[in-house]
């Protein structure tokens, strides 16, 4: 083999390598958001230990994803008046949106079918906990032994953060629509600046075999 088909045959597999998708463990679970400023924030605090303000938004998504800084956004509305338009105050109460997403049929578990997603305006008293909120709205609830929130409105009807075969990182954020093209990943980058350290190399090699005496 001559030393430019080996040169070509390197190009061609790190490209080959750079423009496959990365893949990684999952969960999947419920993973808890606080909508701020317009904008959906990981919950730093989990739904039994938050206790929400009157007029606050709060979203649950239910989804296979490798973290937090992975997790998907519940989709669909996400407004306090919007949601909670038509359900008036209560002296000593305090009400609280929920935007509810069961997720997509590609993450659901074996054998089930996700409910359509849904928003809820519960009204409790103003010592609730989120986990409470969510309660009065959507049960039945399901936790595991420590604590971890299982099921919403009885779905998924089994399973609790379990680990899932390796997906494509990203397959389902590319499906939803609020979110942005991020451009090319890190491994394409990569994988494009060795083919062209390679491709100059190569360059490099016949003019100098050109040049030789």
């Amino acid at each position: 083999m001559t030393r430019r088909a080996v040169v070509l045959s390197l190009l061609t597999g790190l490209f080959l390598t750079a423009m496959s998708p990365a893949h990684a463990t999952g969960y999947r679970y419920w993973s808890f958001w606080d909508r701020t400023a317009g904008t959906w924030t990981y919950a730093t605090q989990g739904p039994s230990t938050t206790v929400p303000s009157d007029g606050d938004v709060q979203g649950f998504r239910f989804a296979v994803s490798e973290d937090s800084a992975d997790a998907v956004k519940p989709r669909g509305t996400a407004s306090f008046t919007a949601i909670c338009a038509h359900t008036p105050a209560r002296d000593g109460h305090k009400r609280v949106a929920l935007v509810i997403d069961f997720g997509t049929a590609a993450d659901a578990p074996s054998g089930e079918k996700p409910p359509a997603s849904r928003t809820e305006c519960a009204v409790t008293p103003r010592e609730a906990t989120t986990a409470d909120v969510l309660a009065a709205v959507a049960g039945p609830l399901r936790y595991d032994s420590n604590a971890l929130l299982c099921a919403i409105a009885a779905y998924p009807e089994t399973g609790c953060g379990e680990q899932t075969s390796g997906k494509a990182k990203g397959a389902e954020k590319a499906k939803e629509p609020e979110e942005k093209d991020k451009g090319p990943s890190v491994g394409l980058l990569a994988g494009l600046a060795a083919v062209a350290v390679l491709g100059a190399a190569a360059v490099w090699q016949t003019r100098r075999r050109r040049n030789a005496p």
